[in-house]
């Protein structure tokens, strides 16, 4: 929807879960004249013990950032090229220091990160309405094909 082309797109996917960032790393780098079409994408996988130094290495260079690591600011601003489009999956529960009550934040240091990437999506708002509402019509047509049998 945002017109955002993946064909030949450096990606980084920091995180390996097996319900995000294996199935999104594999989305991306699939070829798309599969029957499944994919991304076309050059993908690499970093996690939450992939050193810092390392990570930045390759999100410097990455045109696209999805983090699903479940590591608070894991990605920040220093760490991304100008205009690069960050999908933050992350959801992090943190107490916050001026006030003492606990607030969602994801993966990447939004308020920084905005400044400098084409697009970014924030926690909580961002993805986790959009997997919600999937997860909704993924149901309703399982329902749907179990009641035609």
């Amino acid at each position: 929807r945002t017109g955002i082309d993946t064909v030949g797109k450096n990606v980084v996917v920091a995180g390996r879960s097996k319900n995000v960032g294996m199935p999104i790393s594999m989305l991306m780098h699939t070829d798309g004249r599969h029957e499944r079409p994919g991304g076309d994408a050059t993908v690499t996988i970093a996690h939450r013990f992939t050193p810092k130094e390392q990570l930045k290495v390759h999100t410097c260079l990455a045109d696209i950032i999805i983090a699903a690591a479940g590591v608070p600011n894991l990605i920040t601003a220093d760490m991304i090229k100008e205009g690069a489009a960050v999908i933050d999956v992350g959801i992090n529960r943190i107490q916050d220091p001026t006030t003492g009550k606990t607030r969602l934040v994801g993966d990447v240091d939004f308020e920084e990160v905005k400044k400098k990437a084409g697009f970014i999506t924030p926690v909580p708002g961002g993805v986790g309405p959009m997997t919600v509402a999937m997860l909704m019509k993924n149901t309703v047509t399982a329902a749907k094909n179990i009641l035609t049998l």
